[in-house]
């Protein structure tokens, strides 16, 4: 079985409710599992720590996490065009496994919400992918044969999946944006079942 991990970080609950759009979608291919994960929220306190065990929801992601999946799918609200800072936090202390060479050549998507519509998704989507190039991963987006791509009037970019959330903070994801999520992982699911299998 050839795991999944799907990382991501939500402050209002939309970047959550992507992320287990996405999980759905890995979790439809056969030979694929999903592993997920949320990382803390960080403060400009440097003293003060999470507890180590989440109230709710999710653990957080670990170097462990990392090393051993299959493939990688991120997901982080907008913050003026780029990740939120407790993923960027977690992605910069990756350097071990980068060292390693623990994700090189295994495949990898991201994904966003925003609360305006040109808030920066897509620039959000390619600067979440700039670490992951640097950790020698296979990028995976979304193709515009998908009749999603054509119909959506929320969120959807070729870079990967979104959410337009609007200034209410709205988590419930569109009809094109749930398929879209999903899509996105069962394409980095169905990369990831192909790389193994090249690899055994």
């Amino acid at each position: 079985m050839t795991e999944i991990l799907v990382i991501y970080y939500s402050r209002h609950g939309a970047t959550a409710e992507l992320a287990r759009q996405v999980v759905r979608g890995v979790e439809s291919v056969a030979g694929a599992s999903a592993r997920l994960r949320t990382v803390p929220a960080i403060s400009t306190v440097a003293e003060a720590t999470e507890q180590a065990v989440p109230e709710s929801g999710p653990p957080y992601a670990t170097h462990d996490d990392l090393r051993e999946c299959g493939g990688l799918l991120l997901g982080s609200p907008t913050r003026f065009g780029n990740m939120a800072a407790p993923l960027k936090h977690f992605l910069d202390g990756t350097s071990a496994v980068w060292l390693n060479g623990a994700l090189d050549r295994k495949p990898a998507g991201v994904f966003t919400s925003t609360g305006s519509l040109h808030g920066g998704q897509e620039s959000t989507l390619l600067t979440m992918m700039v670490p992951l190039l640097h950790h020698g991963m296979y990028i995976v987006g979304l193709p515009f044969t998908a009749a999603a791509m054509n119909r959506t009037r929320t969120g959807g970019t070729p870079y990967g999946a979104s959410h337009f959330a609007a200034t209410r903070g709205d988590a419930r994801l569109s009809d094109d944006e749930r398929e879209l999520a999903q899509l996105l992982g069962r394409r980095v699911a169905e990369v990831a079942v192909a790389v193994a299998g090249g690899r055994g």
